[in-house]
């Protein structure tokens, strides 16, 4: 990371402090179509994210584009109300920016979201899954380059990426609510396109469970910088090589849609336990 990228951040945060920020507790992701959990907030600010120094613009519709400050059950949150893609043109470090942010404001969880097609066909649409591990695709990575040791080490380590804590809550939370929780291995590949035959073929004889564009990046960033996190991803359609069918954004949508509120429940019911 050069110099120049931590006076950004630099920046970045002091604007964020000025703007009334302050000591968030929990950092959340919100994926494609998945808004829902920002009605479950007490806002206190909301800041577009064109109006924030050096962050990146969401060029994806269905992704709001705002940082959101306030309170869930009395906890500090700041939610990002869409994220950022490889495939809109933005690079890792451009990608994984946001986090680095909430981390120096002083979140101590991320919560990630994410829209995503399934590969394990006994997981069906609008279903939820807790991410457990995954296989990264993308040709780049967030920490290529020079490295701060006051953000984290060289070569940090993986072996579990996903936080235990984190996720043996969310187990309990949807046993005690009975929401279907399936559990599994994301791979991301860059899109923007979908996968082929062939490609859904390959990720299943690779191990994952589920394909999406984007989470892996933050993750790494996470781990990175020591901040637990957790990611579920919202099935929103079957990969089914066999019996493949073209899929509109209004599907994945209107599936996201579905499953979206059991999703808002396992994510504050886990804020309020933090």
């Amino acid at each position: 990371m050069s110099q120049s990228m931590l006076n950004k951040l630099n920046e970045t945060v002091s604007y964020l402090k000025n703007e009334g920020i302050e000591a968030p507790a929990v950092g959340v992701v919100l994926g494609t179509g998945l808004g829902g959990l920002v009605s479950e907030i007490d806002i206190i600010t909301s800041i577009d994210y064109d109006n924030i120094p050096h962050f990146p613009v969401s060029t994806v519709e269905s992704h709001h584009g705002k940082l959101i400050y306030g309170t869930i059950h009395n906890k500090k949150v700041l939610v990002m109300q869409g994220r950022f893609h490889y495939y809109e043109g933005y690079n890792m470090k451009e990608i994984t920016f946001p986090i680095r942010v909430m981390k120096l404001l002083g979140v101590k969880y991320l919560l990630i979201s994410n829209a995503a097609g399934a590969i394990n066909l006994t997981y069906k649409k609008s279903s939820l899954m807790l991410i457990t591990d995954h296989i990264n695709l993308y040709p780049d990575n967030p920490l290529t380059g020079k490295n701060l040791e006051t953000f984290g080490p060289r070569f940090p380590d993986m072996s579990e990426p996903y936080s235990k804590k984190l996720n043996n809550t969310l187990r309990e939370i949807a046993q005690e609510k009975d929401i279907q929780l399936h559990e599994g291995i994301y791979v991301p590949v860059t899109g923007p396109n979908l996968e082929t035959k062939a490609e859904y073929k390959m990720i299943k004889l690779l191990g994952g469970d589920a394909v999406g564009m984007s989470t892996v990046p933050e993750v790494i960033v996470a781990n990175h910088m020591d901040l637990p996190c957790c990611a579920i991803s919202v099935l929103t359609d079957e990969c089914n090589p066999e019996n493949l069918s073209p899929v509109a954004i209004e599907d994945i949508l209107k599936a996201a849609a579905i499953a979206e509120p059991h999703l808002t429940t396992l994510y504050t019911e886990l804020t309020e336990r933090l």
